[in-house]
């Protein structure tokens, strides 16, 4: 990956922002259609104008970055990856924590405790690993039971003492972390675990080129989402939950969890995709990460975006519904804010 040729162009974001923020039937092809015309677009505010640029940068010693998170807040963004520990980030300071080195092998995922200072950390060591950012001196449990790797965590948004993890064995596994204690055990999952949020109704989970939707009462599937030809990397829900983007190297796919069908699709054109996020202010444009670039793609009109980011994979994207900032965590020991 590292040998990799630069790919994509840098796309002025200030230029093209009126084309690229309406929603009406202009020309698509044509992305500076809408500079044209006069800027009369209520919807999305795109008169006002929308900026995606980097607010700060935190690089590691030099290790991978691999995964973040925001708290509920906003406050704090946490990352962690090959360096085996994790990282708190002030977002009003900018001054940045290590937490205790106490996984013995990379930490693969990070998540808040909804509207906590908890949260937990995945590791190839097994193990997840609970922790309070506002006393970080050590983990407050370690919870053991998977045999494989464990690639990726998730705490449910309304029932927030419910974990769930996946491995590299395809296990996903259910934990209370009030009493401490895993609640089932299922497949399902190899790559990522995500609960929709607000009512946390279903559970995605990404494994091979396939995406699943379980019921989170029930535990049955409610929609078995295919498309891909490779192993999709990963999943993110916008939101309201009404949709979800599932991510494979060449390309992105954007579903109806009302009906199951894919309603809008982008090919990565020799890009490597990784990671994907919903803007957090403009829910018609998703955030892609890519090899050193993201793409910035309003999916209604179809166009988007480059914004050259990172020297290395974009391995992982977070956003804040509350400030507004995109977070991205790229191999090139980086972890950057937009805004």
């Amino acid at each position: 990956m590292d040998d990799l040729e630069q790919f994509g162009d840098v796309g002025s974001l200030d230029d093209n922002v009126e084309s690229f923020l309406s929603n009406d039937d202009g020309d698509a092809r044509d992305i500076f259609a809408a500079l044209k015309r006069s800027p009369a677009e209520p919807n999305l505010a795109a008169s006002k104008g929308f900026t995606f640029s980097e607010v700060n940068c935190w690089r590691t010693s030099n290790s991978k970055v691999v995964c973040c998170h925001f708290s509920s807040d906003g406050k704090i963004l946490a990352s962690a990856g090959h360096e085996k520990k994790a990282v708190l980030w002030n977002m009003e300071n900018f001054q940045t924590q290590y937490m205790p080195e106490e996984h013995g092998l990379i930490i693969t995922d990070v998540r808040f405790r909804p509207n906590s200072s908890h949260l937990a950390t995945s590791s190839f060591d097994r193990t997840i690993k609970l922790w309070n950012a506002a006393d970080p001196g050590f983990s407050m449990h370690t919870f053991n039971g998977h045999s494989y790797q464990v690639t990726s965590l998730d705490f449910h948004p309304k029932k927030t003492d419910l974990l769930c993890s996946c491995d590299g064995n395809g296990e996903i596994r259910y934990w209370n972390v009030t009493q401490l204690t895993c609640l089932r055990a299922m497949k399902g999952g190899t790559a990522q675990v995500r609960f929709q949020p607000n009512s946390g109704q279903f559970l995605a989970a990404a494994a091979e080129n396939v995406v699943s939707i379980f019921d989170i009462e029930t535990h049955g599937k409610k929609y078995t989402l295919q498309g891909h030809n490779t192993d999709v990397q990963s999943v993110c829900w916008d939101n309201s939950g009404e949709y979800l983007a599932s991510v494979s190297q060449d390309l992105v796919k954007v579903w109806s969890i009302a009906s199951g069908e894919c309603i809008h699709e982008l090919s990565s054109n020799g890009n490597k995709f990784h990671s994907c996020v919903f803007h957090p202010s403009y829910p018609n444009l998703l955030v892609i990460g890519g090899y050193q670039s993201l793409e910035v793609w309003n999916m209604v009109k179809n166009q988007s975006l480059t914004v050259q980011a990172h020297e290395g994979l974009i391995a992982a994207l977070a956003q804040s519904p509350v400030t507004g900032m995109v977070a991205s965590a790229s191999h090139d020991n980086s972890v950057k804010v937009w805004k």
